[in-house]
């Protein structure tokens, strides 16, 4: 089967860089007819007469140059032909099909960095010139304000530089690095290098990125900002057109500018409800993700939509996306047939937002074809640029490096620049940099805690950055997100971390997460640890739960609790695997039919009587948990929990964990506040296979198999596995893996992969050359999987550019563990993460050696 080369996300506009930019049109009827074969032919022998000229001019050029003639002149005539075959390229373009024109726009590629090398070290070289002479100038940057932040930030240099690499976010954006943001930091010379996604870095710190940023803010004009009639709704083509130039840059800086612009022309000039709506739309959500409510349409509808919008053959489009990986790519490249009596009036984002919601509700008799003819409706309605959005949204792959981290950096961004600018407030850089710092670390806090944009988006336009977090609290019926627990790579770095604080240890249970919320009016709601709505699932458990409640004089009418669901034998009182938990229904299980029971423990209070406890030390929260439920065998149980600031007494209750067929244990400081979607330090979690080999097990996606010989035959017998790059949205592959499958397993495994199957590899999958598997599957699945260590790849793409510059990191002697039905794809184990496992375990064997 042939393979497509992986093409970046971020890079698909290049892929599609022929295609005609956003015109105005609403005069015109869109329609246009498709290309004969007659036409191909004629524009393809243009094509190969023009290469042939060009390529005896480039010769002539080369023979007649003298040797050391200077490279700016050799490159400037070098530049005028690539123009030249541009302009011959884009008049070309309506003639030839998707395949040949993403071939020329290849060639056109591939030869550019040959023709162009001289000039960009020279450009390279101008660049660093400016960057020197633009720290210097923005570190004089000075008013009062400034003054008082250098002030504050100076004492705490020093402090910041102990803890620089001791406590690490799991996401590489901007906004979630702290960094000193002093003049001194600012004049240093910021030595820059290329991350695997090429982002540029710099050795000065985020902090003179984010002054950076500031600057970039208060230097751009009001024409940035685009507008329209003013009061009118936001058309839906302001959104596609930032989406096009965020897909065309890799600098997260450039990104973050370019969405904030987007938000803030939004605030001035759109009708309530439109940034909501966008704000929605570039994190590739529809609700909250506790709504349940999801899109998600499959490729087959989508193109049976897309044939029927433009009047192209179904086979024509899926030989298109076959050769571009992506299917948003083909609908902006193809051209509409299909006249219409009247012009379909212009797409706004809210209009958008309300036809997916629609769409992803639509249920019962005809539903599949009142979806279809709401989509078609969309897409006839699309002009330039807006179809790939659409059907990217409606497949769930936005794929332009938009992570959601971004996107509320951007909306906080937006929000606090037109507050300034309303207030007259001007500021140097520092204090801005600052200023939209703090007000970040807000809105992530309070989004944590109030995971939802239709409570957050009107907050903020209503009482901004400083009312949000009173506006915007943690309450019964909206989950947070689970605090995460860092792996560790034994109980040395346990005792080295938690020496001098008191610390409680608790069984690490093999189950599902669980968040249990009682609401004012007595209902019951069960959330998963990525939010899902999953009280249809444990009907049992709602049934009880108040018989849990240590209630008798009824005054505990709300709470929120922490707690991991596992199979449990009742007959012979014991925890059974998380294979035998997998095996119990997921949607709407009626109580009588449940076949595996469950034990709920409980090992964390969130919320009690209407206050939130988020914010208290562990101490506090335990002493809730205990004082407001009682245990009942077999079904409600404490976490096995010892507290002690012996650290000896850390190895003998971890070898009682073991006896009791846990996992291991999770260490927690006694003072530590419970931090939402953070994998912070004040957790440890130490599992018993941590003394061998790589610490932490891995939660990768299967993207392709290889099938199965001798015994294997009928089912798959290897698997191509990937880990998630959220900077760059896409999966990279580990591993090829073959051990630890059972024969019942495979077989499971087999008929699960088999509804995803997809006849290319997509473009944001990142694999190595020469190890294509027999068959690809989509994105779907999530598997924990166990090795012996990690490796140095030059094969494997996972983490490339985050230990090696040119390498990856793979696993030696992977094995499946089990299926992680509970985990979405995005939440598998991410590069950064890879790379941390890394560095921990060849810190372990420096450790080992002393």
């Amino acid at each position: 089967m042939s393979s497509v080369p992986p093409t970046s996300a971020k890079k698909q506009s290049s892929l599609a860089g022929f295609f005609e930019k956003r015109k105005a049109q609403s005069s015109e009827d869109g329609a246009e007819a498709r290309e004969d074969d007659d036409a191909r032919e004629e524009v393809g022998n243009q094509k190969e007469q023009q290469q042939t000229t060009e390529t005896t001019t480039t010769a002539t050029t080369e023979n007649n140059s003298p040797t050391q003639q200077k490279e700016n002149i050799e490159v400037a005539a070098k530049k005028r032909k690539l123009v030249k075959k541009s302009e011959v390229l884009d008049a070309n373009a309506k003639a030839l099909s998707f395949a040949e024109q993403a071939k020329l726009k290849l060639e056109q590629k591939q030869q550019q960095p040959k023709t162009s090398a001289a000039l960009k070290q020279t450009e390279e070289k101008e660049e660093d010139e400016k960057d020197a002479k633009k720290n210097i100038s923005v570190a004089n940057v000075s008013d009062e304000k400034d003054e008082e932040y250098k002030a504050s930030r100076e004492s705490d240099d020093e402090e910041e530089e102990d803890e620089e690499g001791e406590e690490e976010d799991d996401d590489d954006e901007i906004e979630d690095v702290e960094g000193p943001l002093s003049a001194s930091v600012q004049k240093k010379a910021k030595k820059k290098t290329k991350s695997k996604n090429g982002k540029e870095k710099s050795e000065a710190g985020v902090g003179a990125l984010q002054v950076e940023l500031a600057q970039k803010y208060i230097d751009q004009s009001s024409e940035s900002i685009s507008s329209w009639k003013e009061n009118t709704a936001t058309p839906f083509g302001i959104v596609a057109d930032t989406f096009e130039s965020i897909a065309e840059t890799t600098k997260r800086l450039e990104i973050t500018n370019l969405l904030t612009n987007t938000f803030r022309s939004i605030i001035r000039g759109g009708l309530s409800g439109d940034l909501l709506a966008a704000v929605y739309l570039a994190s590739n959500t529809i609700a909250p993700q506790h709504d349940g409510i999801d899109l998600g349409i499959g490729d087959a509808t989508l193109i049976k939509c897309l044939a029927e919008a433009t009047g192209r053959k179904e086979a024509n489009i899926k030989a298109d996306y076959r050769e571009a990986g992506d299917l948003g790519s083909v609908a902006m490249a193809s051209r509409s047939t299909q006249r219409t009596m009247f012009q379909p009036a212009p797409l706004t984002v809210k209009g958008v937002l309300q036809e997916f919601r629609v769409i992803a509700t639509t249920a019962g008799t005809n539903s599949v074809d009142q979806k279809k003819g709401r989509i078609k409706k969309l897409l006839v309605a699309a002009k330039g640029s807006e179809a790939g959005y659409i059907v990217r949204a409606l497949q769930g792959k936005l794929r332009i490096g938009l992570a959601q981290q971004t996107v509320n950096a951007a909306l906080t961004h937006a929000i606090v620049l037109e507050a300034n600018k309303t207030a007259g407030i001007k500021l140097g850089a520092n204090a801005l940099a600052d200023q939209l710092l703090k007000a970040v670390d807000v809105v992530k806090l309070v989004f944590s805690e109030c995971p939802s944009y239709d409570l957050v988006v009107p907050a903020l336009l209503d009482v901004g950055i400083d009312g949000l977090q009173e506006k915007c609290q943690f309450k019964p019926g909206a989950p947070v997100k689970p605090m995460l627990a860092k792996p560790t790579t034994g109980v040395a770095e346990v005792l080295n971390r938690f020496s001098d604080v008191e610390f409680t240890c608790e069984y690490k249970y093999d189950g599902e997460r669980a968040q249990v919320h009682l609401l004012e009016d007595g209902s019951i709601k069960i959330f998963s640890r990525n939010q899902e709505d999953n009280t249809p699932k444990f009907p049992d458990i709602v049934s009880k739960f108040k018989n849990y409640l240590n209630n008798v004089d009824g005054k505990i009418t709300s709470v929120v609790i922490d707690c991991e669901a596992v199979a449990y034998d009742r007959e012979q009182d014991k925890i059974l695997p998380f294979q035998i938990l997998s095996t119990r229904g997921k949607k709407n299980i009626k109580i009588e039919d449940v076949k595996v029971q469950v034990a709920l423990y409980a090992f964390d209070c969130l919320y009690l009587n209407g206050k939130s406890l988020l914010r208290e030390p562990m101490s506090v929260r335990r002493l809730a948990l205990y004082s407001s439920f009682r245990e009942t065998k077999g079904e409600f149980l404490f976490a096995t929990a010892k507290t002690s600031r012996d650290v000896e007494e850390l190895q003998v209750f971890l070898d009682e964990s073991i006896a009791a067929n846990t996992e291991g244990l999770i260490v927690k400081t006694m003072d530590a506040t419970y931090e939402p979607s953070k994998r912070s330090l004040n957790w440890l979690k130490l599992k018993k296979d941590y003394m061998e080999g790589c610490g932490d097990s891995l939660d990768l996606v299967p993207i392709g198999a290889w099938h199965g010989r001798g015994k294997r035959t009928g089912v798959y017998g290897a698997f191509l596995l990937a880990c998630y790059d959220e900077d760059g949205e896409e999966f990279q592959t580990i591993c090829k893996i073959g051990t630890g499958f059972s024969e019942i397993d495979l077989e499971t495994l087999s008929k699960a992969l088999e509804p995803h199957l997809i006849e290319a590899p997509r473009s944001y999958y990142k694999y190595p050359e020469g190890m294509e598997p027999d068959l690809w599957f989509d994105a779907k699945l999530v598997w924990e999987v166990k090795a012996a260590d990690l490796s140095i790849s030059p094969t494997h793409k996972a983490a490339m550019g985050l230990v090696d510059p040119n390498k990856g990191i793979a696993l030696r002697f992977p094995r499946f563990l089990r299926s992680r039905d509970d985990k979405e794809p995005e939440m598998a184990t991410n590069a950064h993460q890879v790379a941390d496992f890394y560095n921990a375990q060849a810190n372990k064997q420096t450790f080992e050696k002393e």
